[in-house]
């Protein structure tokens, strides 16, 4: 039997219709976003159930080789290098509570994969490559990585699928030139892909949010 990541989840009043599935960032835990659920105040018509992974813990180079919860290891601040064992596990773990959604009645193509920093990498680099449709990609603060393997890699489920990117303009952990090179991959390999930046630092601001809920009413009232 597969074991899932921990998690924690909020369900709606009524059965839900879809899935989010919300990556938190390095050193955080699955309740890290759990408040954006009510701020993001999505009507009552559209139930949606958030999950919310804890990732697993691990040494971290970058920090001095401090165990902390993390997607995958960081050795240096470059969007060209990459814990490519780190990233790829993450990948299936992500996948496995994809799985676990489909199994309990969640069409794949009701699933969005968001994250915030860390978990927006491992969304943008999941989602990509996952093999069955999904309803969006969400990425907060965040970049993609190994960039360069996305065109042979990539997922044709995927190739329409909705991605939104957000991030503050003086973010001085994941600079915001990571994420604009990101965008420029994606918008050069024909994806469907939005972008808005922020005054704002390596964090989340309510106009965000409201762009956040705007963007998830968009994809599950068209779809």
């Amino acid at each position: 039997m597969i074991k899932l990541l921990p998690y924690i989840e909020i369900n709606p009043n009524i059965a839900p219709i879809a899935s989010v599935i919300w990556l938190h960032g390095l050193g955080a835990d699955g309740h890290d976003f759990e408040p954006i659920v009510a701020d993001l105040k999505l009507p009552k018509n559209l139930p949606i159930r958030f999950v919310f992974p804890t990732a697993p813990d691990r040494a971290i180079t970058i920090n001095q080789g401090m165990i902390m919860s993390a997607w995958y290891d960081i050795a240096q601040l470059d969007p060209n290098k990459h814990d490519e064992k780190g990233i790829f596990e993450s990948e299936k773990m992500i996948g496995q509570l994809i799985e676990h959604e489909t199994a309990r009645g969640i069409p794949s193509d009701k699933i969005i994969l968001a994250g915030f920093s860390q978990g927006g990498v491992i969304a943008l680099h999941t989602g990509l490559r996952y093999p069955k449709k999904l309803a969006g990609i969400l990425a907060l603060s965040a970049y993609l990585p190994l960039g360069e393997r996305l065109k042979t890699e990539r997922s044709k489920e995927n190739i329409n699928t909705p991605i939104f990117m957000v991030h503050g303009i003086t973010d001085n952990i994941i600079p915001i030139q990571f994420a604009r090179l990101s965008y420029n991959v994606l918008k050069q390999l024909n994806y469907k892909i939005a972008w808005h930046d922020y005054p704002m630092e390596h964090s989340v601001c309510t106009e965000e949010v409201n762009d956040i809920s705007q963007w998830l009413q968009a994809i599950y009232f068209t779809s």
